[in-house]
């Protein structure tokens, strides 16, 4: 089993929008093979970072799931819009595994 961490970076003018497109995931993931432990925003301290974890079997399973995200029409309209509303300033991806 590993986690994908997904950590952003927020234009925190734009939280509302980050969260309109982290609600918008959990079908999209389910349906591409990932399972979504869940999005993580802002509360208190910084208003510019989130977190998003997802668990695969392996690192074969998570590519086979990205494969399939880059063909899923709703992913692709999730991140066009958070491309045109510029919440996500950045973004990188670590794998964990546990402990």
């Amino acid at each position: 089993m590993i986690t994908c961490c997904i950590r952003y970076t927020l234009d925190p003018h734009q939280l509302s929008a980050f969260e309109d497109y982290a609600r918008r995931w959990p079908p999209i993931i389910e349906r591409c093979g990932g399972d979504l432990i869940g999005y993580f925003l802002p509360k208190e301290g910084a208003t510019n970072r989130a977190l998003a974890l997802i668990d695969f079997a392996s690192l074969a399973d998570y590519e086979v799931y990205r494969a399939r995200l880059r063909a899923d029409a709703d992913a692709q309209q999730n991140v066009a819009d958070a491309m045109a509303a510029r919440c996500i300033l950045a973004e990188d991806r670590s794998f964990l595994r546990r402990a």
